[in-house]
């Protein structure tokens, strides 16, 4: 497992990250992310009675969670981290008003994505939406024309997929 290992900042708290080049994804310190959503003064015991009173969080925690070896002022030591699945899901069993307003983002993810299977034209809107976010405004050019023909086609293709598989 090759890491990389950055700080990032959220609302001025530092969040230790890693990035796996083999998985492909991040993985965040799980202490870090309830230090920011509680603003505790020991945010390990925070999470020590989270877990407590939350007995399937505790239960599934070897799933989601992993001790990373990373690098602090005194010396390697191991961490927990999750990925982004893992963060969500801890980020439901905390009891604070901070972390109120980043589950009603998930809520409201989790109902637009269950609003796009229910209605696969939403899908297409929103990733055409996504295109021109990352700066495709204007499909001017052959090249891009292209693209968004085949964006089209693979979304298409996927929504058809998942129609013919729920059936």
């Amino acid at each position: 497992m090759e890491d990389k290992f950055a700080i990032q900042l959220f609302e001025g708290n530092k969040v230790r990250v890693v990035w796996d080049e083999e998985q492909e994804k991040y993985f965040f310190s799980v202490v870090d992310i309830i230090q920011v959503l509680t603003d505790s003064v020991n945010p390990t015991d925070f999470l020590k009675k989270m877990k407590s009173r939350d007995k399937e969080l505790a239960e599934g925690w070897g799933q989601f969670v992993i001790p990373l070896a990373y690098r602090t002022a005194g010396g390697k030591q191991k961490i927990n981290f999750a990925d982004l699945q893992g963060i969500f899901r801890i980020i439901q069993s905390v009891p604070s008003k901070k972390a109120e307003p980043v589950k009603q983002w998930l809520a409201q993810l989790g109902q637009q994505r269950i609003d796009q299977m229910i209605d696969p034209e939403q899908t297409f809107q929103m990733a055409v939406e996504d295109y021109r976010c990352q700066g495709y405004s204007d499909i001017t050019s052959s090249t891009q024309k292209q693209k968004t023909k085949r964006v089209n086609y693979l979304l298409m293709t996927k929504t058809n997929n998942r129609l013919m598989t729920d059936r």
